[in-house]
């Protein structure tokens, strides 16, 4: 935040050639500009082949009114600022191999250092000698964060209508259920079927702990769990695109060309199909890194796949509901707020998986990303997207199917699932409000659950149906065509 600036590096063409890069520093030592209004520009002098531990190292003159970029190592800070400084540099900059860290050091020692001082990453240094040449003009300077990105709007957009569509569908499901299984023989079937997809407080329970083991295991070795993650993704999402479009192609009249193949009919449009998904998954594992386009197929991908999740999966009662949602709410906030206290680091668990442990390229694609549109030192430096997690939107989404199936079972019209789709926008809604006063990432579910559980659960309690609510569909329900 206040310890992330901005390089603004300009180059000698005509027009000039100008790339920002990340730097931090100390705001306890220097005020930078929040604009490059106000800002200096100096000449860069690349001295990446001394540490500056020494003023013997550099030239006489070399330095003056210039900024410099020097290694870092062997000496501290203060003592590279000094010398600097003593040499009429303007600027410093330490380039760094490892990962960059706000440089910290006694405040008092830094009183008489007035040239500012900053760390970027060598690789940068590299990529402007070599995008701007030799003749490179820089200046520091410090946007204030936005107090909203309209990003936000986007992804809230994409999460409730993910959800609302989801649990619409698996309405539909449900009634298409109840118009086949009018007969006996036809009940029987339907319970069975039901059974396979269904999750018992006991499964619940078990699916949590392999998700707490997951992520734990995620932490220590992500570097190799990371390509089995994306691997599993491009599969389940692939597949996921496959019934989501096959769903809307199946109310189509036309083009149901059939072919003979192993014993079966098929119609040819899904073969193509079959071919378009898997070539969809295919180019986002290829380019995944790209990060001009490739999110808008991740994002696609991905609601394809929360779609997918939540219409296939059916919890069978509002007990499992509250079961499911009230452990990862405390999955949600431990591995968030409490890990900060365990961790060497002092980070937390969730937060360093999302982000890639220990400064990893390879990012976990189990969210829906969207490029920040306000610009800042921290869009440049930490995460270039806003980020939601698929499960913020599966894990609310399955009670809000639940309602919905429960509306077709008790002929509701839609009460149950209206209530719950608003509660969980207004969750969402309050997951930014305070993301934007905290300035610091939240656990979605911690506003989620309780928005969605409370509404569902007065609903059922105005509607004196709380008992059937809260057992589901194991009791006896009429329906009529």
């Amino acid at each position: 935040n206040a310890d992330e600036g901005i390089l603004h590096a300009s180059g000698s063409g005509v027009p000039p050639v100008t790339k920002d890069y990340c730097i931090t520093y100390n705001s306890n030592w220097v005020s930078l500009p929040s604009s490059l209004n106000n800002a200096t520009f100096r000449t860069l002098e690349n001295l990446t082949s001394t540490v500056l531990c020494n003023s013997s190292e550099v030239p006489s003159g070399l330095m003056k009114d210039k900024a410099v970029v020097v290694m870092r190592g062997n000496c501290t800070f203060l003592e590279k600022a000094r010398i600097a400084q003593r040499l009429g540099a303007k600027m410093l900059l330490i380039a760094s191999k490892a990962r960059l860290s706000p440089p910290s050091d006694n405040k008092t020692d830094f009183e008489t250092v007035t040239l500012p001082v900053a760390l970027i990453r060598y690789d940068d240094i590299v990529d402007m000698q070599l995008t701007l040449g030799h003749e490179i003009n820089v200046t520091l300077y410090s946007p204030p964060l936005p107090e909203f990105d309209c990003s936000m709007v986007v992804i809230f957009l994409i999460a409730v209508f993910t959800v609302a569509l989801g649990g619409y569908w698996s309405g539909v499901a449900e009634l298409e259920n109840l118009k086949a299984t009018a007969s006996p023989e036809g009940r029987e079937t339907r319970r069975k079927k039901e059974e396979n997809v269904t999750f018992t407080p006991l499964t619940v329970i078990l699916f949590v702990v392999i998700c707490c083991v997951m992520l734990v295991l995620l932490y220590f070795f992500y570097k190799w769990l990371v390509y089995v993650i994306i691997s599993v993704f491009c599969l389940a999402s692939a597949m996921s695109l496959y019934n989501c479009l096959a769903a809307l192609i199946g109310e189509i009249p036309f083009g149901q060309c059939r072919i003979a193949c192993c014993n079966k009919n098929i119609e040819v449009r899904l073969i193509f199909l079959a071919a378009f998904c898997i070539a969809a998954a295919v180019v986002w594992a290829v380019f995944r890194n790209e990060d001009r386009w490739a999110w808008i197929l991740q994002d696609i991908l991905g609601v394809a796949f929360c779609l997918n999740f939540i219409k296939t999966l059916k919890m069978p009662n509002f007990k499992s509901c509250v079961i499911l949602l009230g452990l990862l709410l405390l999955y949600d906030v431990f591995f968030v707020f409490i890990t900060p206290f365990i961790t060497k680091n002092g980070a937390s668990i969730m937060v360093e998986v999302a982000a890639g442990p220990f400064g990893n390229s390879e990012k976990l694609p189990v969210v829906i990303r969207v490029p920040r549109l306000e610009y800042s030192a921290a869009t440049l430096c930490d995460i270039p997207f806003s980020l939601l997690g698929f499960g913020d939107i599966i894990v609310p989404g399955l009670l809000v199917a639940y309602c919905r199936r429960f509306d077709v079972q008790t002929s509701s019209s839609s009460v149950y699932y209206v209530s719950c789709t608003i509660a969980y926008a207004i969750g969402m809604v309050l997951t930014f409000v305070v993301l934007a006063l905290m300035k610091m990432g939240q656990p979605a579910l911690l506003y989620l659950v309780p928005c969605t559980l409370i509404t569902s659960s007065l609903v059922a309690w105005r509607r004196k149906e709380m008992k059937k609510f809260w057992k589901g569909s194991s009791y006896q329900v009429g329906w009529m065509p």
